[in-house]
């Protein structure tokens, strides 16, 4: 529940590079096989082990419920580690994504909703971060259009506090141990109910600045189309006007030539005159 898929990669025959960041080819060339992976299905595998322990004997017997808190024990701490190394190795694959955060929710979910039947746990305590858990899950899809809500610190802290909690409420405690259980539990109420709260704000903000980039863009896009089409409009009136332009220049050439010629048979016809009057004289 850190966040972080455990997504899982490897077997490309490249020996990973602490800390750094494999190419694409290395990534596309992920085996379904490796630690990351091997560790989501442990946590997987001892949910329902978990249970079987927990409700032994009747679900009261501290024996068995110790066996039950080394079970839950162990699936968080699997938790932690195939994080780090899906982190550290970019040991990504599509099942991993998928997975890790199932398992995350399920042992989880498992030891609310089991110590709530047990009566060891209220009901509305379970409720509350059940219905975050999902809540925000669901909210992570409604965003991951336009971005992906990161982990953040707060997140990670009430992932501790749900899990130290949990733990605590397995085991058979009395006294100040049992009053020390029950604070603790609310500090994991309250960090669940601030951090969901905080990832609304997130994702609605997220969610304002992808629909305005999508409006920018296609707003973009229109502008780019529109002056596309007047293009080619445009180019077709410049040259009709040019056209207009030499057309009228020729004309006005060519009137100025029939008026020469018109002049000139004027002259021509007035010489003539004058020649036939000079020979009757």
């Amino acid at each position: 529940m850190t966040g972080v898929p455990a997504s899982a990669a490897g077997g490309s025959g490249a020996k990973p590079v602490r800390g750094g960041k494999l190419g694409t080819a290395a990534v596309n060339q992920a085996s379904l096989w490796n630690i990351a992976n091997i560790l989501t299905m442990i946590r997987l595998l001892l949910v329902p082990g978990f249970v079987l322990l927990l409700f032994h004997d009747g679900g009261y017997d501290p024996v068995w419920r110790s066996f039950a808190w080394a079970a839950f024990a162990i699936a968080m701490i699997t938790d932690l580690f195939d994080g780090h190394l899906a982190r550290a190795y970019n040991l990504v694959t599509d099942f991993g994504k998928i997975a890790d955060p199932i398992a995350d929710k399920a042992i989880m979910g498992a030891a609310l909703v089991s110590l709530s039947v047990l009566g060891d746990l209220p009901w509305w305590i379970t409720g509350v971060i059940l219905a975050r858990e999902l809540g925000i899950t669901l909210m992570r899809f409604w965003v991951i259009r336009h971005a992906v809500i990161p982990a953040s610190r707060g997140g990670k802290l009430k992932t501790l506090a749900q899990g130290t909690a949990a733990g605590m409420y397995v085991l058979v405690l009395t006294g100040p141990l049992a009053t020390l259980r029950f604070w603790v539990m609310m500090v994991a109420v309250v960090l669940t109910v601030v951090t969901g709260l905080d990832y609304v704000r997130q994702a609605v903000v997220l969610r304002r600045k992808g629909l305005a980039a999508e409006r920018a863009a296609a707003a973009e896009r229109a502008a780019e189309a529109v002056e596309a089409l007047q293009a080619p409009a445009g180019t077709a009136v410049g040259a009709g006007q040019a056209a207009g332009a030499v057309g009228g220049v020729t004309d006005v050439r060519g009137a100025d030539v029939r008026s020469a010629d018109v002049h000139g048979a004027d002259v021509r016809g007035g010489a003539e005159a004058r020649d036939a009057a000079e020979a009757e004289r």
